[in-house]
C-alpha cells in the first residue's frame, strides 16, 4: 500500500490552489537573476515566498541548463520540532503537493538511514 504525506503548509507558506502556485512560481522564476553556471548543488531557503520566493528562484533558475540532465534530487533540511540523532527519513512513499505528487526513492532511503548526522 502506497502511504501519502500531504502537503502540511500548503495555503500557509505557499497558496494551496494549483494555478495560483504555478502562477506565484512562474513569476519568481520570470524576475530571478540568471546566472549561467552549473551546479552540483543548492542551498536554497524554504521560508514562505512572500520571504524567500525571490532567492530561491534565482537558484533554481541557475538549473535551467542542467534540467534535462538532472536524474535525481536530494533534500537535506533541518528537524524543525523535535532534536533529532542521526537522520529524520520520511516513513511515506509519497509527497503530495499541490502541484502533484512526488515519489521518493524508499530504497536509497535504506541505503542511508544508519548515517550519523
Amino acid at each position: 500500500m502506497t502511504t501519502v504525506r500531504s502537503p502540511a503548509v500548503a495555503g500557509l507558506f505557499y497558496s494551496a490552489d494549483a494555478r495560483q502556485l504555478e502562477q506565484d512560481v512562474q513569476q519568481l522564476l520570470a524576475k530571478a537573476e540568471f546566472y549561467d553556471s552549473k551546479p552540483k548543488a543548492l542551498i536554497v531557503p524554504h521560508a514562505g515566498y512572500v520571504y524567500s520566493g525571490a532567492i530561491a528562484a534565482t537558484a533554481y533558475a541557475s538549473l535551467h541548463s542542467v534540467a534535462s540532465t538532472i536524474k535525481r534530487v536530494v533534500l537535506l533540511g533541518p528537524a524543525h520540532r523535535v532534536a533529532v540523532y542521526g537522520l529524520a527519513l520520511p516513513g511515506v512513499d509519497v509527497f503530495d503537493t499541490p502541484l502533484g505528487s512526488v515519489k521518493l526513492d524508499k530504497d536509497l532511503a535504506n541505503v542511508i538511514a544508519h548515517l550519523p548526522k
